[in-house]
């Protein structure tokens, strides 16, 4: 059996981030937002290092590609049954398509054709000449798609990769078929932070970075363009919301330590025949912190079977 990667847990009282420029950055979004909207690939080294179980279907991942998508070499992964219907996952701000360690092989073991693909300026992707904002990386997701040919796709994203589904749900609609938004705000004002042992630290987020990036060297610039699109994105209207014409699971814990909960129910509330589930005792980080539920959501979403009632969600993984 597949087992589930869990996060290094951050103390309460603080969390050891850098001086300056990317310091600004973390807090601009509402203290430290910006770190905790899409943190996630955060293994033990223990697990880190482990061998995958011989049933494990990453085992047999072949290695990533690149394809110049809109002038930035995006790399991405494709596993699954090439005839499997096609699940698209989008990564969160400051991630990578690494963090779906605990949610991809479940999918491929579902028979789903799987693609992950790292953010233009993240993971391995280059950064390209063009600015990251969450239109662009939905125009990325779109080429990335053409270039596979993909018609229509399943979307999951996390965070920023959730509000680039949303991005994807409001201008092409085209191209999806249901749409998990999990950890997604719809404008600026919708971020909060409150620290939990759920948080992961941001040496990881640093490591991780500089292991895989094309030019490590620039971190911080990241942090700092992130910043700037957080001040001012995502900032779609109750029209833009309302003209969403796919199916949408908007998906979160009931403790998200950046988005508020009343902001996410009224994401849901926005959005034509949405379905809205709150995960209890987890929030921002439950593909990590509690991996059974949310995979169980995922898989049931997509497979438009009912939701597992939050009376059934376990205490503890």
């Amino acid at each position: 059996m597949h087992q589930p990667r869990t996060l290094e847990h951050a103390p309460r009282e603080r969390l050891d981030e850098p001086s300056g420029g990317t310091r600004r950055a973390v807090l601009a979004r509402s203290i430290a937002a910006a770190l905790a909207l899409g943190l996630g690939r955060n293994r033990p080294a223990a697990a880190q290092d482990a061998t995958p179980a011989a049933d494990d279907p990453l085992r047999q991942w072949a290695p990533g590609q690149t394809a110049t998508i809109n002038g930035a070499a995006l790399y991405y992964e494709e596993h699954g049954a090439p005839d499997g219907q096609p699940v698209l996952l989008l990564h969160g701000g400051l991630s990578n398509s690494e963090w779906w360690v605990n949610l991809a092989p479940v999918l491929v073991a579902a028979g789903y054709r799987v693609v992950a693909v790292d953010s233009r300026g993240h993971g391995r992707s280059a950064w390209g000449d063009l600015p990251i904002t969450y239109e662009q990386m939905a125009a990325d997701a779109v080429g990335l798609l053409d270039h596979l040919g993909i018609a229509k796709t399943d979307v999951v994203g996390w965070s920023d990769g959730a509000i680039i589904a949303l991005d994807l749900a409001i201008h092409h609609p085209e191209r999806l078929n249901r749409v998990v938004a999990y950890g997604a705000n719809f404008t600026p004002d919708g971020v909060q932070f409150v620290l939990t042992d759920q948080v992961p630290p941001w040496e990881r987020l640093i490591a991780d970075y500089r292991r895989l990036a094309p030019e490590p060297e620039r971190f911080e610039e990241l942090g700092e363009v992130l910043n700037a699109l957080y001040l001012v994105a995502p900032n779609y209207s109750e029209a833009d919301l309302g003209s969403v014409s796919v199916p949408v699971l908007v998906l979160d814990g009931d403790a998200d330590e950046a988005v508020k909960t009343a902001h996410t129910r009224r994401l849901a509330e926005l959005i034509p025949g949405a379905e809205l589930a709150l995960m209890p005792g987890t929030g921002h980080f439950a593909p990590f912190a509690k991996p059974a539920i949310f995979n169980q959501n995922i898989l049931a979403y997509l497979a438009r079977e009912p939701l597992p009632p939050p009376a059934a969600t376990p205490t503890s993984e």
